[in-house]
């Protein structure tokens, strides 16, 4: 196998600054658990952890938790096989570099 370049990760800021700009309560998500698929805006979100939880309407496993001190924010999506965001179509779409 030959050496494929690679960029650093600093190269993702953009693109990530981009991604979680938009409303993610119009962004959808499979439980890990169950395989249920629907929008992240119908979690059952729990306040009375030190943060957030968000758990599976269907199964009530956990997908989400978020947690926010002053200076930093941790989120944990390991319960979630993906977060599917929808984009806006009046921004270009980044090019391969």
């Amino acid at each position: 196998m030959t050496d494929m370049s690679y960029l650093d990760g600093n190269m993702l800021d953009g693109p990530l600054r981009e991604l979680f700009a938009v409303d993610l309560s119009s962004a959808t998500g499979r439980c890990e658990s169950c395989g249920m698929v629907g929008p992240m805006a119908g979690l059952h979100v729990f306040s009375h952890a030190p943060g957030l939880v968000g758990r599976c309407p269907n199964c009530t496993e956990v997908m989400l938790r978020l947690v926010r001190s002053p200076d930093r924010a941790w989120l944990d999506l390991r319960g979630a096989t993906f977060l599917q965001v929808p984009m806006p179509l009046d921004q270009p779409h980044p090019r391969p570099l």
